[in-house]
């Protein structure tokens, strides 16, 4: 059976499939690599959907760095393969199959990104124990839904679930404790937040905007885990 990421459902419900949001997300990557002095030559997505940070990334870095990204979505692959260049490449492939002859090179990745991805894993725990070896340097994102508020009004969550495919949930404490189980060593992490700093989230985000932004400045736990709209960056090892 096909899942919705390759019978064309998810690109029905995001059309864009996120573009909008690439290049501020290309940007928190960058921050996290510079402040840990990380020059990669060679760096790979998992997910890579529209393809578009990955894209962004290739032009910040230049010459000195080959992006590949792999998506098992046609859809998606019909988006981000017309953004190919010399150093950018594409492949409707799952990273993680043996027979594809590109992944002699997986050992080699400097940095592997699973980018708002292992929340959408039916098995995400065998996910991350088969990405670990994949690179020296591991980067995610993880869209962090458990909050007081998105539990007392259960529509954000649903709504996840319904429109972008999120069947797991995470707060900050249960997204790193994911990572030690499975083995990683976490090197860092830090909130980023989009309900603040994208546009056009909607009436209701932008309601929240204020009270986000003046209790995460007194507090950033505690205005993470009532408030949300928050994610993690973590970098692993």
């Amino acid at each position: 059976m096909k899942t919705i990421y390759e019978n064309g459902s998810y690109l029905e419900n995001n059309p864009k499939w996120h573009e909008q949001d690439s290049p501020w997300k290309a940007k928190q990557i960058t921050k996290m690599l510079k402040k840990h002095n990380i020059i990669p030559s060679r760096v790979c997505e998992v997910g890579c959907g529209a393809g578009e940070i990955l894209n962004c990334l290739a032009n910040n870095f230049g010459d000195g760095v080959v992006f590949y990204g792999y998506d098992i979505s046609p859809q998606a692959f019909e988006i981000c393969s017309k953004k190919e260049k010399y150093n950018l490449h594409f492949f409707l492939k799952d990273l993680f199959d043996e027979e594809d002859l590109t992944l002699t090179l997986a050992s080699t990745f400097d940095v592997v990104m699973a980018m708002d991805v292992f929340e959408h894993v039916e098995d995400y725990f065998g996910f991350l124990r088969k990405l670990k070896n994949k690179g020296t340097y591991k980067i995610f994102h993880i869209p962090l839904d458990l909050s007081v508020q998105a539990v007392l009004r259960r529509s954000p969550i649903l709504k996840g679930r319904s429109s972008v495919g999120h069947i797991h949930y995470f707060t900050k404490e249960t997204a790193l404790a994911t990572l030690k189980d499975t083995g990683y060593e976490v090197v860092d992490y830090f909130y980023t937040s989009g309900s603040l700093e994208l546009p056009n989230r909607g009436w209701k985000a932008n309601l929240m905007k204020l009270p986000r932004r003046f209790f995460f400045s007194l507090h950033h736990d505690l205005a993470v885990r009532i408030l949300g709209g928050f994610s993690l960056l973590v970098l692993a090892k």
